[in-house]
C-alpha cells in the first residue's frame, strides 16, 4: 500500500506588496498552524519516507516546519521547480517517477492544483484544500506507477479551522 499526503504551504503574509509570490514568507497564523498541524501528525505517528516540496518560500518553510516536527530530516526534503504553478499532469509525473521503496510521500504545494490532484485521485469533492490542511490519499498498490484517477481513498483530511480559532 501507498500513501500520499497532499498538503497546502501554512498560510502566506501579502504584507510587502511588492514582493514576488515566490518569494511571500509565512504570517503568524501559518507559522503557528504548521506546528500545530506538525504536532497533530506526530500524534498520530505520522513519519513519511519522503517529502516533497514547492520551492516557494512559503511551501519550503511549512516543509521544514512539518520535518521538524516529526522528526525528519529536512535535508532529505526534496525541493521540485515543478510543484509550483504545476499541473495534474506533473504532480502524476512526480509520482509515478518516485522509487518504490517509500511507502509514504508528502507532497508540499499550491492551490489550485492540489486540490484538483486531491479530487482526482481520489474521486472525491473537495472543493479547497485550505492553508495548511493535510489530505492522506491510500492506494491499494504497488508501485507508485500504479496510481491513476480515482485509484485512491481518502484515510483523513484534517486543517487547522477544524480545530484552531483565529
Amino acid at each position: 500500500m501507498k500513501k500520499i499526503y497532499l498538503i497546502r504551504h501554512a498560510k502566506s503574509s501579502w504584507k510587502d506588496t511588492i514582493l514576488d509570490d515566490f518569494e511571500r514568507p509565512l504570517n503568524s497564523r501559518g507559522k503557528r498552524d504548521v506546528v500545530f498541524m506538525g504536532r497533530r501528525l506526530k500524534m498520530f505517528n505520522v513519519m513519511p519516507d519522503l517529502i516533497y516540496a514547492s520551492p516557494a518560500k512559503r511551501a519550503e518553510r511549512t516543509a521544514k516546519e512539518l520535518a521538524r516536527e516529526v522528526d525528519y530530516d529536512k535535508k532529505k526534503i526534496k525541493s521540485v521547480d515543478s510543484l509550483y504553478e504545476s499541473s495534474y499532469e506533473k504532480y502524476l509525473e512526480l509520482i509515478h517517477a518516485t522509487d518504490d521503496k517509500y511507502e509514504s510521500i508528502f507532497i508540499i504545494a499550491h492551490n489550485p492544483t492540489i486540490t484538483e490532484v486531491g479530487e482526482r485521485l481520489s474521486g472525491a469533492i473537495l472543493s479547497n484544500i485550505p492553508t495548511c490542511a493535510i489530505v492522506c490519499i491510500s492506494f491499494d498498490v504497488h508501485s507508485f506507477k500504479e496510481i491513476c484517477e480515482e485509484s485512491g481513498h481518502i484515510l483523513f483530511f484534517d486543517y487547522p479551522k477544524k480545530h484552531l480559532k483565529d
